[in-house]
């Protein structure tokens, strides 16, 4: 019934959200849905100081350390660069600013908890310094709007990947996102040894845009998935549920994907409401088949058109 009424009571609604999203976007927005709403919800630094910051040292001293806090990435300096990872203490709100961006500079949610992360702009990240993003043994994290990406032009490890959420990452949301012109989208779940500590990983990916990857879209060990929403355009690979993963799938579009759903060592799905473009879901069925949790499931008929134009760095603080 959960479902059921997500369906019919926020169907009308989901055409608009990105733009109900855009209109309110403020420093101190609640998470709308999913697991990192879960077990206390996602509060990020809300009730703490407002730092804007204009350069890597001044982005790397704000982030760190437990207190609350929100920072804000400046407009005005344009583009951060450098070569390394910045990593992010628990309590902690990350706020791009329209129009401003970091390049070979990635964030790390290390074991820590209740982080936010939104509009903020990452590119090029080298793979000997790390993933453009990466949450390991973190917990209730949002991540929203956020536009990651590098280029083909190299081989497939000169970047590593987009995204990576690991080491029994907990409570977290994934939404309005862009990932796109990369080798290596996101990984969820270590790796095939990691199942101790993966099997809890809860994950939400919804509303997002996918979009010229080669693989992991995603590629999801262990943990329990709930993917919705989102659109995959023009990706060689599709999602791939491993390892026992179970996900639950529903209302995605796939374009010129010839594998949308399969599973690697027994992975589990169950996918319903799904575009899949003219291509199947070969996994095997699963036991995950209603989520936790309250959110907006729009029919497919005109996702790709909403999700394209909201997706990524779209917002305004």
């Amino acid at each position: 019934m959960k479902w059921l009424f997500a369906l019919l009571g926020f169907a009308a609604i989901q055409v608009a959200w990105s733009t109900v999203i855009e209109k309110r976007a403020s420093t101190t927005d609640p998470v709308p849905f999913g697991y990192a709403t879960q077990n206390g919800g996602t509060t990020g630094g809300t009730g703490g100081p407002t730092t804007t910051v204009t350069s890597l040292a001044a982005l790397t001293s704000a982030v760190a350390g437990n207190a609350k806090k929100i920072v804000i990435i400046s407009e005005c300096v344009g583009t951060i660069t450098g070569n390394t990872v910045v990593k992010v203490g628990s309590n902690t709100s990350i706020l791009g600013a329209r129009g401003s961006s970091l390049v070979g500079v990635g964030l790390r949610v290390l074991e820590v908890s209740n982080v936010i992360i939104r509009n903020v702009k990452i590119s090029k990240v080298l793979a000997d310094a790390g993933d453009a993003l990466a949450l390991q043994e973190a917990h209730q994290v949002w991540v929203d709007h956020v536009d990651l990406s590098s280029d083909r032009d190299h081989d497939k490890d000169y970047y590593d990947g987009l995204l990576d959420i690991t080491h029994g990452s907990t409570g977290v949301t994934v939404s309005n996102s862009k990932f796109y012109n990369h080798w290596k989208g996101i990984l969820i779940g270590h790796s095939d040894s990691n199942g101790a500590e993966d099997t809890s990983i809860t994950v939400t990916l919804a509303l997002n845009y996918w979009n010229n990857l080669n693989s992991r879209t995603p590629s999801f060990r262990f943990g329990r998935g709930h993917i919705f929403n989102n659109v995959f355009d023009g990706n060689s690979d599709g999602v791939n549920t491993r390892d026992g993963a179970q996900l639950l799938v529903e209302n995605n579009v796939f374009i010129n994907c010839s594998k949308p759903i399969y599973s690697t060592d027994q992975g589990f799905v169950v996918a319903r409401g799904n575009d899949f473009g003219g291509g199947s879901n070969s996994a095997p069925a699963g036991s995950f088949s209603s989520a936790p949790y309250s959110y907006p499931l729009a029919a497919v008929s005109n996702l790709r058109s909403s999700i394209v134009a909201s997706a990524g760095q779209t917002l305004t603080f």
